[in-house]
């Protein structure tokens, strides 16, 4: 009878006990590009815009030095990091803050600036983190419609009003490659509000070759309400150790450093990053690389009748509008045969795939298959 007692006690008190209720966010899920197939093995991956050569043999050397003693902890403020930057870019090191990935650079922006109410605008097709982690920190999303795949300066000004706290911009813009150059981006921060915090997102500027365009960092490093973000993940070819960087005035960064956690990037990390900077030579070669691939392969697409607009990244948006056959069915074709592209759907861009400049004997495998799909 005790037993039964007992035992009805713990039933009753399981059913009606008061468990820890989360705080309620209201984001968007991040949907990544696959990293594999169910059932086919990846013999090509071509989704995630990642270097087409890879790491400098001399990073590499570098992270399998530094791997060999793990039991020590990182800097935990990445000091060593921070002044090799200054020293390639001509910057104060007091006005850099690393980031596991410029990832986590926008989540410190928007844990930092942002509240319940407030409104932050980013061109309609656009980086994907700019938005969840706006929305995660209480804030509506504002989309401003492109011109042709262009962003539009206009269309970002007419979306601005009280509320407005933050304005994200890729130049070059992902997905689409284009950029907007450097008179129209003096224009859009003439016309913002002082108090509205214009971040810039550097990702692909290496690959840039126009005389109209100019970084982000180059034209606003001595800005008091501009933030300039740059990555390890493109060209340097580190984007699985997880290193971006900001930078902008004292204030700015000093307000970030108050949500920063220490010990954020990991000491083979740092040391890698440390490493790819220096090594210009491999730098200058994947230039060469992307950039002499995505002429052949804009050239190529353009003679399929597939849409593409020139791209200054290290990928191309291709649009099937004026074949007969749907971006999905080319995908499912292109999984099946091992190659990995990205699907538009996140991104709202309709009858569309992103594909990423890979090695020369992987554009080639994807050229070609293409060319059997559509028969040519």
């Amino acid at each position: 009878m005790l037993y039964r007692n007992n035992l009805a006690f713990y039933i009753i008190h399981y059913l009606i006990m008061r468990l820890p209720k989360p705080n309620k966010i209201v984001t968007e899920k991040y949907i990544a590009g696959l990293s594999r197939f169910k059932q086919k093995p990846i013999k090509m991956k071509l989704s995630a815009n990642e270097s087409a050569l890879g790491p400098s043999p001399k990073a590499i050397k570098e992270y399998l030095k530094v791997s060999k003693n793990l039991k020590r902890y990182p800097e935990s403020d990445g000091t060593y990091l921070k002044s090799v930057l200054a020293n390639k870019f001509n910057l104060d090191k007091n006005r850099i803050i690393l980031g596991s990935g410029s990832d986590q650079i926008f989540e410190f922006i928007c844990k930092t600036y942002l509240k319940k109410g407030d409104e932050v605008i980013v061109p309609k097709f656009s980086f994907i983190i700019y938005r969840i982690y706006s929305k995660m920190n209480g804030a509506k999303v504002i989309y401003a419609n492109e011109n042709k795949f262009i962003v539009s300066v206009e269309n970002i000004i007419k979306k601005v009003n009280k509320k407005t706290k933050i304005v994200f911009l890729a130049n070059p813009n992902n997905p689409t490659g284009t950029f907007i150059n450097k008179k129209k981006l003096f224009y859009l921060r003439k016309k913002l509000r002082s108090d509205i915090l214009l971040v810039l997102d550097d990702a692909y500027y290496e690959y840039v070759e126009s005389k109209d365009y100019s970084s982000a960092l180059s034209l606003f490093s001595n800005y008091k309400n501009v933030l300039v973000t740059r990555t390890f993940s493109k060209i340097y070819g580190l984007a699985g150790l997880r290193v971006g960087w900001g930078y902008a005035s004292k204030n700015i960064i000093k307000a970030l450093n108050q949500v920063k956690p220490p010990f954020n990037i990991s000491r083979p990390a740092l040391f890698t990053a440390c490493a790819a900077v220096k090594d210009k030579k491999w730098l200058k070669k994947e230039i060469k690389h992307v950039n002499k691939w995505n002429s052949i392969m804009f050239k190529k697409f353009e003679k399929m009748n597939i849409i593409t607009n020139k791209s200054f990244a290290n990928f191309l948006l291709l649009n099937f509008d004026r074949v007969k056959i749907k971006s999905s069915k080319v995908f499912k074709i292109l999984a099946n045969s091992g190659i990995l592209v990205r699907k538009m759907d996140v991104y709202n861009i309709k009858n569309s795939l992103r594909i990423t400049i890979g090695k020369s004997q992987e554009n080639k495998k994807l050229i070609s298959r293409i060319e059997k799909i559509f028969n040519v």
